[in-house]
């Protein structure tokens, strides 16, 4: 049965991988799939496929869903208001004709836009003015693709969202989850910015613009955000970080404060509700994503699958701290091109088996797949902010990959490290 489900997994994987069906869609075949050959009864039993896993599974990571709505709000009204275009602006103007001063700005910023919302919107949140400002004084295109996505991803353990969706996938406490992403971000923190002093001095300056002009035709030019806005970003930070504010109240807390910072009083409301319906269609993909996540997770956490997978992935898994390294680390490819490592795919599922089996500890499971985290975040040619960056800079995606995977693969051992000698 346990080689059944496997086989089934793996033809999952193919059809992401050769997007014949799209991620969401496969893993609610993979559920079913699971289901079906865990035994589990279509309906009226205590572990069937309509209640366990379609309905309640669906929302099984409905706080992660808030979570990223909210994230996505913030995130829009950053762009709406000027907010972040405006932290940009500042830094070129600070940075001059620097290359590596300028990029490292730009990776400031895309830190700050990484931890409020992740994906395509931060990426363009940075990008959109922080590219092209990096071609013009020199960065090759690689190179600044690169930078704001590198900034995203040291962002990424700090970005709530992501805290609220480890801790429902997985099952942890939030203050776990926080525990491990704050050891994370110096890590996440000092090879990105190796990243931009190596690249920038290692590929030289290119003194060409290679972004294409007709992109940004439908933005707008918008007036700079006041300065004691630009630190939006950093309030649900500071409230979640530093007062142990839950995530939904702390973000929600950031949106007043960009509101009332950056608007008249008499458009506050027309602002706040215009910006929450673009945030819906910006937070769809990703909501979309995790209702089909938690019908995984709930069919890999049934009886018979559990029975079934546990000692199959207890046999293959590494037992001792230094092969649970060396494995991992070696592995780390597999979380791309959504591969089986993925934990906003398959990976999920994985982490499922490896919590509801036993077979580590809960925080060294959340440990390890944050570490994928900041690969596939960054390195994934298939991930929205990667194409986006990429693409935005004139290259393609796959550059992008080749310039961050060597980077982003440190961050991974060094999560991976750090996981085994806390937690293993």
């Amino acid at each position: 049965m346990g080689i059944a489900i496997l086989a089934l997994m793996a033809v999952g994987v193919v059809l992401m991988l050769t997007r014949v069906l799209p991620t969401a869609f496969a893993l609610v075949l993979l559920a079913l799939g699971i289901a079906l050959l865990a035994g589990a009864p279509l309906s009226g039993g205590k572990n069937d496929i309509l209640t366990s896993v379609l309905q309640t599974g669906s929302a099984a990571l409905a706080s992660t869903m808030i979570a990223v709505l909210l994230g996505s709000w913030l995130g829009t009204l950053m762009d709406e208001t000027g907010i972040a275009a405006t932290l940009v602006r500042k830094i070129v103007e600070f940075g001059g004709e620097r290359p590596s001063i300028v990029a490292l700005g730009v990776f400031a910023v895309s830190i700050l836009c990484g931890s409020i919302t992740g994906s395509a919107p931060a990426a363009m949140l940075a990008g959109v003015v922080g590219i092209p400002a990096m071609i013009a004084v020199g960065v090759t295109p690689v190179v600044a693709g690169g930078t704001v996505l590198m900034g995203i991803s040291a962002g990424s353990p700090l970005e709530l969202p992501v805290w609220q969706f480890l801790s429902d996938a997985l099952g942890a406490p939030v203050g776990d989850v926080k525990a491990i992403m704050v050891k994370l971000f110096p890590m996440a923190l000092v090879v990105g910015i190796a990243y931009v002093l190596i690249e920038t001095r290692r590929r030289g300056t290119r003194h060409a613009w290679a972004v294409r002009l007709d992109r940004p035709k439908a933005r707008v030019r918008r007036g700079d955000a006041p300065w004691y806005a630009l630190i939006t970003p950093l309030v649900p930070i500071v409230l979640a970080l530093g007062f142990a504010v839950p995530i939904v109240p702390s973000l929600l807390v950031g949106i007043v404060y960009a509101l009332v910072t950056t608007t008249k009083w008499g458009e506050l409301n027309g602002r706040a509700l215009r910006s929450l319906y673009k945030a819906f269609h910006v937070a769809a993909p990703p909501i979309v994503l995790f209702i089909a996540i938690g019908m995984l997770l709930a069919a890999v956490k049934l009886p018979g699958a559990k029975s079934a997978l546990t000692p199959i992935v207890s046999a293959i898994s590494p037992a001792s701290a230094v092969w649970f390294v060396v494995v991992f680390v070696v592995l780390v490819p597999l979380c791309l091109f959504r591969g089986p490592l993925n934990v906003f795919g398959l990976g999920a599922g994985v982490a499922g088996v490896l919590v509801t089996g036993g077979i580590y500890p809960l925080s060294a499971v959340v440990g390890l797949m944050a570490s994928y985290n900041q690969v596939f975040s960054v390195s994934d040619p298939t991930s929205t902010q990667t194409v986006w960056a990429a693409q935005y800079s004139g290259v393609r995606p796959e550059k992008a990959m080749i310039s961050t995977l060597p980077y982003t693969w440190v961050v991974a051992l060094g999560g991976m490290v750090l996981t085994a000698v806390l937690y293993l």
